[in-house]
């Protein structure tokens, strides 16, 4: 019978905020709140300085497409109209789920503590992606012995895990670094993407979920029921973003918040990965409008919610390769994109510089 539902350094230019400058503390949801109401801005004179150098370079206006819109996008949060990725971050998270009990997963929890493992040895996808294109990787596994509690029958945080789950996502971004992935893993979370997203916009519990590690037919009713289950446990904190995110989430996602927060202080770009990634930081976007404004999606995975969610972020996805890994690995493949758009702005020649007539 179930139970009652309970209740390397790198400089910033000098007028930028730097990591001595932002708040490093936070007790309680209501410190949360404070952070998420205080959001640093892009820099307006270096969006149009970045704007100005675009429109000056040896190309046709809009020549380069969505490359150009991600180039001022990145100066403008990075403070220099000519900026470039030099010191690109990913983090991987992993948490476990309580839930999974339930059978939402093709594979059992004790995958999570072995892909870690896999992560620290440098074997999974998302290492060779990371290497790869220079970046600094970090892999985070969150008191995996203890599962978050089944969001069915109670919250899967209490207000203690959830406050230490986004603190060690805060904690865990390199202040030098100049773009941030994060990733996840943990066996049962997208069954926690998808009943987030569900608490968050509505809508049937099935459009919301897919078939996440490739569980059949009869797994996916048993997933969309548990997610209608968890909402209807939750019902009285629906309307409230981060309470979502702790009785329906998970902690590796509450740090993949806490960490695409801690990005938006030190005015640090961030590339979302997939549903899951997307689903957490929808939180801080529904709590507070313009909390993401320093993000843009990676790719477009092919679990369905995916596509919804980022219809509703109204963030348009880099890349659409039909991955559904997880890991940070689509978001990571993403980089290049971002240092090949600021490749581009800072370094092509002015009308001026290369003799070229049109300028």
């Amino acid at each position: 019978m179930r139970r009652r539902c309970l209740e390397g350094i790198y400089p910033h230019d000098a007028h930028l905020q730097t990591g001595d400058d932002v708040p490093g503390e936070f007790e309680t949801l209501d410190d949360v709140a404070a952070l998420l109401q205080d959001l640093p801005a892009p820099d307006p004179a270096t969006l149009a300085a970045a704007e100005a150098r675009d429109l000056d370079l040896t190309k046709p206006p809009g020549a380069l497409g969505r490359l150009e819109q991600i180039a001022r996008w990145y100066c403008g949060w990075r403070g220099d109209p000519r900026a470039r990725v030099t010191a690109p971050q990913v983090i991987v998270f992993a948490g476990n789920h309580g839930v999974t009990a339930q059978g939402v997963s093709a594979f059992p929890p004790e995958v999570t503590a072995q892909m870690v493992a896999n992560f620290r040895a440098g074997g999974a996808a998302v290492n060779q992606l990371a290497e790869q294109f220079g970046a600094r990787m970090d892999v985070h596994a969150l008191d995996l012995d203890h599962p978050t509690a089944d969001f069915t029958e109670a919250p899967a945080m209490d207000r203690a895990a959830f406050l230490a789950a986004l603190r060690a996502g805060w904690d865990a971004v390199d202040p030098g670094a100049d773009l941030l992935v994060t990733g996840e893993m943990g066996i049962g979370n997208t069954t926690a993407a998808s009943a987030i997203a569900h608490a968050l916009w509505g809508g049937q519990a099935g459009d919301w979920t897919g078939t996440g590690t490739g569980i059949d037919a009869t797994g996916l009713a048993v997933k969309a029921r548990v997610v209608a289950d968890g909402a209807r446990c939750h019902a009285g904190i629906l309307d409230q973003p981060l309470e979502v995110l702790r009785c329906l989430g998970g902690r590796e996602l509450a740090a993949i918040a806490g960490a695409i927060l801690r990005a938006r202080h030190l005015r640090v770009p961030v590339i979302l990965d997939g549903f899951i990634c997307t689903a957490a930081a929808a939180c801080l976007e529904a709590h507070q409008p313009g909390a993401l404004d320093h993000c843009i999606a990676g790719h477009v995975s092919a679990e369905p919610g995916h596509v919804l969610a980022l219809a509703r972020l109204d963030k348009a996805p880099l890349l659409d390769l039909g991955m559904r890994l997880g890991e940070g690995s689509g978001a990571a493949l993403a980089i290049p994109i971002v240092q090949g758009a600021l490749a581009c702005h800072s370094g092509m020649a002015t009308f001026a510089e290369a003799g070229v007539t049109g300028g």
